[in-house]
């Protein structure tokens, strides 16, 4: 079978280069029959953009749908459709039948010998009023897995659920995809580039435990007012995030209630919030909003579906899990804006700010730290280790001898298998605003020990301190020394998570 054909990713679109490689070889791809894929994400992640500049490239079809009626969605689709055949008399369907089969007819042998790329953007919009679509567009690729087509279609949303939905249990789509593709937001490392604040690691640490990496928030929200130094980021964040005539100021609101499955917004409010506090395990959720456990099982999934919330398991205690916020300003709003939002209406962001240093550094920073640890772990930093990479996750190690618990915020633990022991390669601890010292250090050993003696193999565990405010010169010389081994212990701050300044890749 003959390979696809891959255009080069435009200078413009910024990063994306393994989505863009994705789309590419989906859309470019030889085989005579169609092909169906799923591209999903939540809003403001750029798949409209990223699918439009692919369309430009392949000299396809592109359709954004609205919400509308079906008849008006009908005939705008009609239009779009002829204005891309070049007629100049209108196009009219009766039904969704007739335009369905009409667009896969473009890619027939016939019509189009080369791959037809065919987007439908907020597909979302269009199962609303006209649910049988799904089921048109099933039959039209299952007929043309066996008569030859060149039709390579792109079905796109923001609703997570009902873009899950459509290749879900016995949902009519189920098995026709080749290509599911969920653009996520950038990494702390490229959303620092993308910010242009990579040389800054202080200032991008900061900015992105606010703003995440969510590429609309610059350019179409803030129009590129972007804080030139870490002394800027308070008046910043003022004037952008807890400014009532800011775009940002109640986007972390409109961000839920565009959500389609979520009607009663107090609830799924008052959830994020007792997250955001700290409440991160089922009971606790429950005991901070007033409910029983089994009553928060709908607004947890639907939250976990639109993929503004996600359950991480201990990676240490089997069956115990903790919930945590996916997007910054949802965290943001919860933690910091929400509590004082009348005062922020009335214009008093300086002083609520002030306030909230404490608040900001405990339930936003400090756990958003946390979170990019790993993901250095994950990414960079896995050249780091001693040994393979295995799961990257964190958990708590229940020391009985000294009856306390040890919170481990980065943690890399090998799954045993046949005869081999459950290795742990690494342990770690992040600490946002606390110079971390040999206290740091001697509680991870001691939880290295614990995790011993339960039988797990720590023969190559290296011990990691994370710290955003630095080291003392105690724990620097103890390491410098290596006086626990060679590369035994990590050391971690800012500098070495960004890594310098870091350019992501234009092409």
């Amino acid at each position: 079978m003959s390979g696809p054909t891959r255009p080069a990713k435009p200078a413009h679109v910024f990063d994306r280069s393994a989505e863009w490689d994705g789309l590419a070889a989906f859309a470019g791809h030889s085989l005579p029959h169609a092909m169906l894929g799923i591209v999903s994400g939540r809003r403001r992640m750029g798949k409209t953009y990223l699918l439009r500049a692919m369309v430009e490239q392949q000299g396809g079809f592109y359709f954004g749908a609205t919400a509308a009626t079906e008849a008006e969605s009908l005939r705008q689709f009609a239009a779009a459709l002829a204005d891309h055949v070049g007629s100049s008399v209108p196009f009219s369907f009766a039904t969704w039948d007739d335009a369905i089969s009409y667009l896969f007819g473009l890619a027939s042998p016939r019509n189009s010998q080369v791959p037809l790329l065919a987007v439908i953007d907020e597909f979302p919009y269009l199962a609303k009023t006209a649910p049988e679509l799904p089921s048109l567009i099933q039959r039209e690729v299952d007929r043309f897995q066996i008569e030859e087509s060149r039709m390579r279609l792109l079905l796109c949303g923001s609703a997570m659920p009902v873009m899950g939905g459509l290749l879900a249990s016995t949902a009519p789509l189920r098995g026709r995809a080749q290509l599911e593709l969920v653009v996520r937001p950038f990494g702390y490392r490229a959303a620092a580039d993308f910010w242009g604040v990579a040389d800054d690691p202080a200032l991008a640490a900061r900015l992105h435990a606010v703003v995440g990496g969510t590429p609309a928030y610059r350019r179409q929200f803030l129009a590129d007012d972007v804080p030139a130094s870490l002394e800027e980021f308070d008046d910043w964040i003022c004037r952008t995030i807890l400014s009532p005539f800011s775009p940002l100021f109640r986007e972390a609101r409109y961000l839920l209630a565009e959500e389609a499955d979520i009607r009663d917004t107090a609830l799924y409010h008052s959830v994020l919030a007792a997250v955001a506090q700290g409440n991160a395990t089922r009971g606790g959720i429950a005991g901070y909003i007033g409910r029983k456990s089994v009553d928060i099982s709908h607004p947890l999934r639907v939250l976990e579906d639109s993929h503004l919330l996600v359950r991480e398991a201990d990676i240490f205690r089997a069956g115990k899990s903790e919930y945590r916020i996916t997007e910054p300003l949802i965290n943001f709003y919860e933690a910091v804006m929400r509590p004082a939002w009348a005062r922020l209406e009335s214009g008093q962001a300086q002083e609520v700010w002030a306030q909230s240093a404490e608040r900001f550094a405990a339930q936003v920073a400090g756990p958003h730290f946390e979170t990019v640890c790993r993901e250095y772990v994950l990414g960079p930093g896995r050249t780091l280790l001693r040994s393979s990479l295995g799961e990257v996750g964190s958990g708590v190690v229940t020391d009985p001898a000294a009856r306390r618990q040890t919170q481990i915020d980065v943690a890399v633990v090998e799954p045993g298998s046949g005869g081999r022991k459950q290795a742990v390669h690494l342990l770690g601890e992040a600490k946002w605003g606390t110079v971390m010292g040999l206290s740091h250090l001697e509680r991870l050993a001691r939880a290295r020990e614990v995790l011993t003696a339960r039988g797990m193999d720590t023969s190559r565990c290296q011990l990691a301190c994370f710290s955003a405010a630095g080291f003392s010169d105690s724990l620097r010389s103890e390491v410098s020394r290596g006086a626990r081994g060679e590369d035994d212990v990590l050391l971690i701050g800012l500098d070495e998570l960004y890594g310098g300044a870091f350019r992501a890749p234009l092409h």
